[in-house]
């Protein structure tokens, strides 16, 4: 017990402090420690270390090779601002037509169980968890509909579904219970693989309870996939999601390249997972080091080897593509084509944990190199921005409008016991920026919004960028990420980058971020001067130590 009281004296010590100096060494000194537990594999007690640290190491920043587009303008169109991205992932050309925003829960819903009956050789689920419900058992009855329609067709449809363990563990009823009848009666067509974070390991996994171990680290990919079409979203596979909390989906029809490669990332993913069993028992595929039972460095560098293999074979099989690409087009150039090939899709992994940033690195760069003349339209369900996002968007030239919750719309608000003060932590966090906006004269080019909406929930997330002089945008980033700590540096997150030249599919993503907008209202020192808006002493001590956890 010793070690605890120490850790809180020091916590006490510093935060009595009024030097900004102070603390910030302190959160150095913290940020060091769990770095260090990093390269020695040693005591899990150190993951705790974080609680206490401020400081947000600076991303590694995506280099820029001679001849590759600035993100200045250009009379050649918007991609060239983006062909830099191509030489750190793979690069997906495909038609915009192809292309589809949803727009609303219900419509995120209906297309996955219309897409599910139809799917012939393949379903591929990723997400935190699937829930309990009456409308998450009808998802499920889609499956098992497909795959007795396959067993009377001779066609060996194969489901496999990633989530997240501990999420997916929680409770007597949970999503594991839901996939074992399926599981047990197609045993030869069904996958069922749960991932656990390295991070969540001896004696912090013994003695963090339910619910709160998921904090560590999860699973946190978004991705939806039947044959040849993948669904890319933020949300997940519960009933909120399918109703009443707003999020983000793009539906790439027809796109094989595209869902080659998700399902080859899934794929990759379950292999370094615990596969579940007919009878609740979990296993790890023969020769896979175990997540929390074996040694971390091993498991995280046999996760990252079979992660960036997909990503590398991606980028082979798009280079030798596109070399045929080239040719068949100047054989055909002069012929019209009915589907242009005029939008590019980027696919942007984060996996810090198995020590993969190229989310963050794409990311980075993207707030980098947004120039004066840009617009950039930013959400985050959970606005919580890294240090150095925050820096970069208080930095650039770009002109920015942040959406977030309101506190009504959190989803966290009305929650039980410690999580019910989150929104006013995050109300916390959201004051301290547009502080620093103010302080730093900002606030004419960096613009705070929150969105409002009776009975709903916002968990929308990702960005829409406007090159000057251009009323639509042309490029967005859509998927998991929320651009905080977690996202970066403790989840397994995948978004797209969409870049087009598509008119139509511009028109669509002006009409989405237009949408979510005018539900908002802009933010002012007088918003936080409301009576809802206050936050409690204790509230705000307690959020520099917990924020990297939610």
């Amino acid at each position: 017990m010793a070690a605890p009281v120490s850790w809180r004296r020091l916590v006490n010590s510093v935060y009595s402090v009024s030097s900004p100096a102070v603390a910030g060494v302190f959160s150095r000194i913290t940020d060091r420690l769990f770095k260090a537990r990093d390269r020695g594999g040693g005591s899990s007690v150190l993951l705790l270390a974080p609680l206490l640290a401020e400081a947000d190491p600076a991303p590694r920043r995506a280099p820029r090779s001679q001849g590759s587009a600035g993100a200045q303008g250009s009379s050649e169109g918007p991609c060239p601002h983006f062909t830099w991205m191509s030489q750190h992932v793979p690069a997906f050309r495909v038609p915009g037509t192809h292309i589809h925003i949803l727009t609303s829960p219900d419509q995120f819903y209906q297309t996955m169980k219309a897409r599910i009956r139809t799917a012939q050789r393949r379903v591929v689920m990723a997400s935190l968890y699937l829930g309990t419900g009456e409308l998450e058992h009808e998802l499920v009855e889609c499956m098992e509909e497909a795959l007795e329609r396959s067993e009377e067709n001779s066609s060996r449809l194969r489901v496999s579904v990633l989530l997240d363990y501990t999420r997916g563990s929680r409770g007597s009823d949970n999503s594991r219970t839901m996939l074992l009848p399926l599981l047990s009666r197609f045993t030869s067509q069904v996958r069922v693989s749960l991932y656990h974070t390295p991070d969540l390991r001896g004696l912090l996994r013994l003695l963090v309870p339910q619910r709160f171990n998921e904090t560590i680290g999860v699973q946190h990919i978004k991705v939806y996939l039947f044959d040849d079409s993948v669904i890319i979203s933020g949300a997940n596979l519960s009933e909120s999601y399918f109703t009443n909390r707003q999020d983000r989906y793009v539906l790439l029809d027809d796109c094989a390249e595209v869902a080659d490669f998700f399902s080859d990332l899934v794929e990759a993913v379950s292999d370094v997972s615990l596969q579940l069993q007919p009878d609740d028992s979990v296993s790890m595929m023969d020769g896979m080091v175990h997540p929390y039972k074996g040694n971390r460095t091993d498991f995280s560098r046999a996760a990252q080897s079979r992660i960036m293999e997909v990503m590398h074979e991606a980028q082979i099989r798009q280079r030798l593509q596109d070399e045929r690409g080239a040719r068949e087009r100047r054989e055909e150039e002069e012929e019209e084509e009915e589907d242009e090939d005029d939008t590019w899709v980027f696919p942007l992994v984060q996996m810090k944990p198995l020590g993969i940033s190229l989310d963050e690195q794409v990311t980075q760069r993207l707030l980098t190199d947004a120039g004066s003349d840009s617009t950039v339209f930013l959400t985050s369900g959970y606005f919580n921005l890294t240090r150095a996002y925050m820096r970069l968007v208080l930095g650039a030239g770009a002109r920015y409008r942040i959406l977030t919750a309101s506190p009504e719309v959190n989803g966290f608000f009305g929650a039980k016991g410690v999580a019910g003060a989150i929104p006013a932590a995050y109300i916390h966090i959201a004051r301290q920026f547009y502080n620093q906006v103010l302080r730093l004269g900002q606030e004419e080019r960096v613009h705070l919004h929150e969105y409002h909406r009776d009975k709903w929930t916002f968990h929308a997330k990702g960005l829409w960028y406007y090159l000057s002089g251009q009323s639509r945008p042309c490029l967005t980033l859509i998927g998991s990420p929320n651009f905080g700590y977690r996202s970066v540096h403790r989840d397994l997150e995948a978004q797209i980058a969409i870049v087009t030249e598509n008119e139509d599919l511009q028109t669509q993503l002006q009409e989405e971020q237009e949408r979510l907008y005018r539900r908002s209202s802009e933010v002012s020192s007088s918003t936080f001067e409301r009576p809802d808006r206050h936050v409690k002493l204790w509230v705000k001590l307690v959020t520099p130590l917990i924020k990297n956890f939610f």
